[in-house]
Formats: structure tokens, C-alpha cells, sequence
């Protein structure tokens, strides 16, 4: 029992979420000793009145108020998480009871001393004897004795609410009864806050005044995306072109989101995003640290330029100047650009899949398997396992793997190598990322006007015509050196979209070949230790589908890795392709398998789709924006799917890409979840 969330306050379901709830200045100190320390409510803060030296306990030594009365009443009482942070939680326990005569009855419970509410109902005589199945009731069931709730200071929308555990099956009757009850004994406004899907029904269908969890988390101007610590130096980004300039020892404070980054020692957005935005993929697969933060720009100018030490965490962010000794101890630029320039591997960095340059046939997606991911990669590999393991409901379109043999024999015809060696060693390449883009770009361009051996050709497009039926295809990458388990490699090369003749399939390829030498993948390798020598592209040339929404999973809390029973979905209407990008924040879900509760974190702010055009490509179509994506049914068969899909691949979470097309949900890829901390 003491370890059930059920009986948690709902304010540790709060700091369990923390990074999704809560409201943070910038610069905010992190003391050790915050989920202990006490300070005095929201109103003395805003008084700038110093902390007591002991808390004020309720007159009497009470264990419980019937009333909040004022808010020496409410400091009395209340409890607080992430004390002498902008993010402090104040909060005290209540519980109703709902069978005391002559009229239920609400007890303010003295916080700090009653962590659980199970422990006052049994300690104080209320219900002494109650087991577990009896406790249980009071959240499941509508015939409860109790209710049991939090109310709270929500400084994102500056007002108090009141709010119950998300799994609780909350009815009509029993929120309008806590709703009267709540406002008849407390002292100022408060709201009734949701915390799932279900409450949020249940609240419209009351007719109970309501603020959404995703309503404070729009608010708030402090997102953790990834934690960790960097230290280097503040580089202040006002567009996106300047993004290319950016240097290994650079924490990054973007005006923008952009689509590519190069690898950088921390980073700071002023954009919200997702979990699965591209730039945070980076940041987990490099392992630094990543959040949102409003006005960062304003709020780092005064360290721009300088060297710093940055923390994220749930609780706050730290920047602070480095010591000339601890500059001075940092590794030099030469050291942490060599690996990158020079595209060769680092000691213990990330292992290639040894490619098996033999098989030279097109492998249709129904044999491919995990073996095959010495010939075609891990991604084509996975997409097989995937149609072979048959998941009830789902589907995976079909199609067949251009081996490592093709891209090796194109590229040695024409002399690679010893373009990729005079390139390296052209003045500038090693240290100046600017120089290596311009050369990388041109090399790219000469690598799709090389010819393709005709023979080679004609066999992709029969293939195309007798397999596919020579309809649209996305021609993808596939690459020995993305969806590993340290390295996910995730947007860092081309996908082409709806190809629908043999002459753009044969430049599609070319085009993902191609992208081995993106300036974004030639960084990210060269951080994570891959040599450029070891990389070799394999190709998924598969069915198109006309996706009616699409997105991303991963099946465990992104968050907190302490929660595996939780699955996160980003999701938006139309065509994924721009799902990770973060341009525009997706709609983001959590649900709980344990709890069987659907959170929203926010709502699609998509204005526009993109669909597939009948002439090839695809064509961009107005949305109306902010309505939901998911339905409730269909994020839980996607939970369950990705569940699926997890225990596949053997237990390892995974991050998975899916797509509907009308009620049928299809699986276009699975990849271990990779997240790395420093």
C-alpha cells in the first residue's frame, strides 16, 4: 500500500510530471534539500516575505481543518514540493466523506503529516480497518464513501485548483458534489483541474468550470526536454542560418526550432516542442542537455559569448560562469572537432553494423529479418520482423531493400573514396563547420549526377512494377549506422516521397545514397564515433500511404524512466514526415496502462497537412488548428501496439513510427529508444 500512486497525493502525481506542470523562471537555484524544505505560500513569496523559521501547525495540533478559512489556513496546512524554487508546489491533501451526518463532510488534512490519504482514513478512526479492495473503491467506483483530492497554488494560470488522481473514474454526481463541497469551505476561487481525458468529459458534461493540465502546460515558460550538465560556451542563435556556424563547444540558445543542428554541448529554445522533435532526438542521442525556455535570448544575454556550466533538471536550470581553472581544464577545440572533421572513430564511440557486401539481390520486405541487417540495415531489417510478428489490427506496407551491395558498387565506380580523402584534407574542413557544409553540399550534388549502371536500374524499376505495381513508393534510408541501440541516427537522412515513375525511383535513390553525407548526419556520426569509412546506405523503396494521421511513440515515460508502464504518443493529422521536426508542436498524449489513464500535454497546432499528391511528392492542405487528433479508443490500441511491438524486440523500448489510414493503424518503424545522459 505505501508504495501505490493511487494513494499518492495527487500533487506527487504533480511533481511526478513536474516538467510537464509546472511554472519556472529562468536561473532557477536547485537546492538539494527542495522535496523537504518548507516555505510560506504563494502570497508571501509574491510579498517577498522570508521564510519562517519553523511552519505554522494548526491551532491545537489538529490533524485536519473542516474549512480553509484564510490563507493562514491554507500555509498552515499545505505542503510543498520544489520549496525555494519559481516552480513551488504548494498544496494540501482533502478528503470528503460522503456518508457523515447530517452532510458529507471535508477534511483539510495537515499535509506534511498525513502524506497519504489512505493513512488519515485509518489513523484517525474514519475507516481503521479498511483493506486494500476497500480503498480502492474510493477511486473506481461510483458508490464511495470517500473522495480523496489534492487543491493546490497553480501558478501558471495564477488560481487555485483542486484535483483528484488521474486513474480515478470520476462521475457527474461525484464531481458536482466534490465541486459544492470544495467551494463552500475554501476561502478564494478555485477551479476544478483535470488530469485525463475522462475528467475532462466529465467536467463539460457537469457543466463544473475547468482548467486543462495542457492549459498550464501552454503556459508555462520552462520546459526540461532532456536532463544533464555541459559545460561551454553561450552562443545566442537569431536565425536559423547561423545555426550552421555553430561549434562542438557551443550551448546553443535558439531563437527557433530549426530541422537541422550540429552536434553542441547543450541548448536552449525559446519554441516549445515535443519529445520527439529532431532537435531533442539529437540531444538525447548526444546525451546533452535540452529545454525550452521563454526569452532565453533576453534572459542569456549577459553570457553570451562567455563560458558556462548549464544544469537542466525537473526542477530548474543553472547557468553559471566557469572559474579560468575550469576553463582552462576543458578539452581544446582541436580535440573535440578532430572526430567530426576528420569523420573518423573516436575511441568507444558507436559501433556500424559490419556490412555483408555479398548479397546483391532485392530482398522483398516478407523475408527480410534481424539477420538481415548486415545487408539492409537495422530499419528495413526491423520493418520485416515487424510483418512477421503479425500484430492484430495493423499492418506494414509492403516493399523491398536496395542492399549495401548497390550503394558499394555506385560508389566505387565513381571514385569516393578518394573524393571523401582530398575533401578532408582541403584547407578549413576539419575545424571550420561552414567549410565542411559547402563541401559536403557539393559533393552530395555530384553524387546524384553520377550515372547508375543500367542493368542495376532496370532491376529496381521491375522490381517497382512487379512487386508495388508501380504505384507511389517513399524511397528511404536504411543506413548500417542508424537504429542501433546507442545511436539512433533518427532524421538524419532523406526520405523521398511518393515516387511514382521509374526515372524519379532511380534519382530517389541516388538521393538517399546522398544523404550518407548530409552535413547534419557527417556531424552527428562524427560525435558519436563513427568513422565516415564505415558507413554504407542501404534503401527501402516502399508502398506510399495516404495517411489520415500519423506520428511517433515511445513505449515508456520519456520523462522519467521510472515509469515503463506509461506510453507517450506525439501524433498529427495527415502525412508524418514533419511529426519530429518541431516546427509546430504535435499533439502529445500519455497513457498509462497501469492507471488506464489518457493525459493530454497539448493539442495539434498543426494549421496544415500534407497529403500525397496524384502527380508525386506530396501537397501541403489547410487544417483547422488546435481540434484533436486521437481519439481516446484509437491511443489505446496504439498503446497496446507499441506494447506489442516492445515485447517483440525483446523488452527494449522502443520508438516507433505509425500511421492511420481510417481505422487501420500501420507501422512504418520501430527503433530502440535512445537516451543518453552526461
Amino acid at each position: 500500500m505505501k508504495n501505490d500512486p493511487r494513494h499518492l497525493p495527487r500533487g506527487a502525481v504533480a511533481r511526478r510530471l513536474a516538467l510537464l506542470v509546472s511554472c519556472l523562471s529562468v536561473l532557477a537555484p536547485l537546492p538539494a534539500d527542495a522535496q523537504l524544505a518548507r516555505k510560506p505560500s504563494f502570497y508571501d513569496a509574491q510579498k517577498r516575505v522570508e521564510e519562517p523559521a519553523s511552519p505554522v501547525r494548526p491551532a491545537g495540533g489538529a490533524s485536519s481543518l473542516p474549512a480553509l478559512a484564510s490563507r493562514a489556513d491554507f500555509d498552515a496546512l499545505a505542503r510543498t514540493y520544489d520549496a525555494g524554487t519559481p516552480m513551488a508546489l504548494p498544496h494540501v491533501l482533502f478528503v470528503i466523506d460522503r456518508r457523515a451526518k447530517p452532510a458529507p463532510r471535508v477534511y483539510y488534512l495537515d499535509t506534511p503529516r498525513w502524506q497519504l490519504h489512505v493513512r488519515f482514513v485509518r489513523d484517525t478512526g474514519l475507516a481503521p480497518h479498511a483493506g486494500k479492495r476497500e480503498i480502492d473503491r474510493n477511486y473506481l467506483v461510483p458508490d464511495r464513501r470517500f473522495l480523496f483530492g489534492t487543491l493546490s497554488w497553480q501558478q501558471n494560470v495564477a488560481g487555485f485548483g483542486y484535483e483528484f488522481w488521474e486513474g480515478d473514474r470520476l462521475t457527474e454526481p461525484l464531481l458536482r458534489e466534490a465541486d459544492r463541497a470544495v467551494k463552500a469551505s475554501f476561502f478564494a476561487p478555485v477551479k476544478f483541474k483535470t488530469n485525463s481525458t475522462l475528467h475532462e468529459r466529465v467536467a463539460r458534461e457537469a457543466g463544473v468550470d475547468f482548467v486543462t493540465q495542457e492549459a498550464l502546460i501552454r503556459e508555462q515558460p520552462y520546459l526540461p526536454m532532456n536532463l544533464g550538465t555541459a559545460s561551454g560556451r553561450v552562443r545566442i542563435v537569431e536565425d536559423e542560418g547561423a545555426v550552421n556556424a555553430l561549434l562542438p563547444e557551443d550551448i546553443a540558445v535558439l531563437r527557433q526550432v530549426p530541422i537541422a543542428l550540429p552536434p553542441v554541448a547543450g541548448v536552449l529554445t525559446e519554441r516549445p516542442s515535443t519529445a520527439l522533435s529532431h532537435v531533442n532526438l539529437l540531444a538525447k542521442g548526444w546525451g546533452i542537455p535540452n529545454a525550452y525556455v521563454r526569452d532565453a535570448a533576453e534572459a542569456l544575454r549577459a553570457h553570451a559569448g562567455q563560458w558556462v556550466a548549464l544544469k537542466v533538471a525537473a526542477s530548474g536550470y543553472q547557468v553559471r560562469p566557469l572559474t579560468p581553472e575550469e576553463i582552462a581544464a576543458l578539452p581544446t577545440r582541436a580535440a573535440r572537432t578532430a572526430a567530426i572533421g576528420r569523420g573518423s572513430a573516436a575511441p568507444g564511440g558507436a559501433a556500424a553494423v559490419r556490412p555483408d557486401l555479398r548479397e546483391a539481390r532485392l530482398l522483398p520486405l516478407a523475408s527480410l529479418r534481424a539477420r538481415n541487417s548486415t545487408q539492409c540495415g537495422v530499419k528495413a531489417a526491423n520493418l520485416g520482423a515487424l510483418q512477421a510478428a503479425r500484430i492484430p489490427s495493423t499492418s506494414v506496407p509492403d516493399g523491398f531493400c536496395i542492399p549495401f551491395a548497390h550503394y558499394d558498387r555506385f560508389m566505387r565506380a565513381n571514385g569516393l573514396a578518394e573524393r571523401i580523402a582530398r575533401m578532408q584534407q582541403a584547407p578549413g574542413f576539419a575545424a571550420d563547420p561552414l567549410v565542411r557544409q559547402r563541401a559536403l553540399e557539393a559533393l552530395r550534388a555530384e553524387i546524384v549526377q553520377w550515372p547508375v549502371d543500367p542493368a542495376t536500374a532496370a532491376a529496381w524499376r521491375a522490381a517497382w512494377q512487379s512487386q508495388l505495381g508501380g504505384g507511389g513508393v517513399f524511397v528511404r534510408s536504411s543506413s548500417n549506422s542508424e537504429d542501433l541501440p546507442g545511436f539512433s541516427g533518427a532524421g538524419l537522412y532523406t526520405t523521398v516521397p511518393n515516387v511514382k515513375n521509374g526515372d524519379a525511383l532511380e534519382l530517389a535513390v541516388k538521393k538517399v545514397w546522398a544523404s550518407v553525407f548530409n552535413a547534419e548526419a557527417w556531424e552527428a556520426r562524427g560525435a558519436a564515433g563513427f568513422g565516415a569509412e564505415s558507413v554504407l546506405m542501404g534503401v527501402f523503396v516502399q508502398t506510399a500511404i495516404d495517411a489520415t494521421s500519423a506520428g511517433v511513440m515511445i513505449t515508456r515515460d520519456p520523462f522519467d524512466a521510472g515509469h515503463p508502464h506509461v506510453t507517450y504518443i506525439s501524433a498529427k493529422r495527415g502525412i508524418g514526415i514533419r511529426v519530429v521536426e518541431g516546427r509546430r508542436v504535435a499533439e502529445q498524449l500519455m497513457y498509462s496502462s497501469w492507471s488506464k489513464a489518457i493525459q493530454v500535454l497539448s493539442r495539434s497546432a498543426e494549421d496544415s497537412a500534407l497529403q500525397l499528391d496524384k502527380d508525386g511528392g506530396v501537397k501541403e492542405v489547410p487544417l483547422e488548428a488546435g481540434r484533436s487528433v486521437l481519439t481516446d479508443e484509437l491511443v489505446v490500441r496504439l498503446a497496446n501496439v507499441g506494447a506489442a511491438v516492445k515485447r517483440g524486440f525483446g523488452g527494449v523500448d522502443q520508438d516507433i513510427e505509425w500511421a492511420t489510414v481510417g481505422e487501420r493503424i500501420v507501422l512504418l518503424q520501430a527503433r530502440p529508444y535512445v537516451e543518453r545522459r552526461r
